[in-house]
């Protein structure tokens, strides 16, 4: 038994070095990486500075006048959606992606002050240029948060709303010390190819990996190896601080939109566990209630729970993702 677990270590850490050694550097702001549709970008005059916003926006020949807005979650951008769009845009709906600041290949500015409401009103101004009045908003993970402020602002905007897998379900400021922005910063500068994968593969996949999860390892830790890995990092500290210190979770009652919560009941993501005691943090990131009190919480909501799937259902189990999102969008 033992010399069986040894050759399994052995050949998962000579598989992880064989990935570092094929890990690609990444320009500050992925113009070397091909995302699946073309890119657009708008500039944005906010905060005394000029900032490019990447999107993509995908109209179907077979447009039926809906839309669908896609925000992206804390460790991604706009590229792991492309299952979704295509699923999307047969059915004849156009869809927008955006890349918020401070991800993918939008600008990471030296410095800023992130907030929900701004990133909220930088995608609006998206929609505002592309001429578009009325949309579903769709967020996973950070971006279910987004997608709950940008209900909240502009509910004339917003035909529908849908959470997969949002954070913010609870306020871990109750249960968690504050760290500084500067503390966040240290931690992310730590960050590794191997650091990447082990919080993906235990807080995501439940320890149960796949070689296309690779790739989205390979786009945070392809930017470990830029010289410019500082100003990334400070930029990905200071959202965690507006994650933790900015709650939506106290105006679920305030949406105004049709919503629905697609939940992987595997999922125990929430912030700052680390800081905790284990007894805290086997109370926290409990999707398989959190979601329950959730749809509780949302006028007009409904829920749909994925059983022992984790924290990216439309990467992990995407039919049983896809099926309850367009039998909602098609309502």
């Amino acid at each position: 038994m033992k010399l069986k677990q040894f050759f399994l270590l052995f050949f998962i850490t000579a598989t992880s070095f064989a990935q570092q050694d094929q890990l690609k550097w990444l320009d500050i702001n992925l113009t070397n990486y091909e995302y699946p549709y073309p890119v657009h970008f708008i500039t944005l005059n906010i905060q005394q500075q000029q900032l490019k916003m990447e999107y993509m926006d995908i109209k179907p020949d077979n447009y039926n006048g809906k839309n669908v807005l896609l925000l992206h979650g804390k460790n991604f951008n706009g590229a792991y959606w492309k299952t979704t769009i295509d699923a999307l845009t047969k059915k004849g709906f156009r869809v927008i992606v955006p890349d918020q600041i401070g991800f993918g290949k939008s600008d990471k500015p030296d410095h800023f002050q992130y907030t929900f409401q701004q990133l909220a009103q930088n995608t609006k101004q998206i929609l505002d240029a592309l001429g578009i009045d009325k949309t579903t908003v769709l967020g996973h993970s950070m971006g279910g948060m987004i997608a709950t402020r940008f209900a909240l602002m502009y509910p004339e905007a917003t035909e529908k709303l849908i959470l997969e897998n949002p954070i913010g379900l609870e306020d871990w400021k109750l249960k968690v010390p504050y760290q500084t922005v500067d503390w966040w910063y240290k931690n992310e500068l730590k960050q590794s190819y191997d650091g990447i994968k082990k919080y993906q593969l235990d807080s995501y996949y439940d320890g149960k990996w796949k070689p296309e999860y690779d790739q989205w390892v390979n786009l945070l830790a392809g930017w470990t190896l830029n010289s410019d890995f500082e100003r990334i990092a400070w930029n990905s500290a200071l959202t965690y601080d507006m994650i933790f210190t900015q709650p939506v979770v106290y105006e679920f009652q305030n949406i105004k939109a049709p919503t629905l919560l697609i939940i992987g009941t595997r999922d125990r993501t929430a912030l700052g566990k680390p800081l905790v005691s284990e007894a805290v943090r086997n109370t926290m990131g409990l999707y398989a209630n959190l979601g329950k009190e959730t749809q509780k919480k949302i006028p007009n909501a409904k829920l749909v729970e994925i059983p022992n799937i984790g924290h990216m259902p439309h990467i992990e189990s995407f039919e049983e993702f896809i099926t309850p999102l367009t039998a909602f969008l098609e309502k």
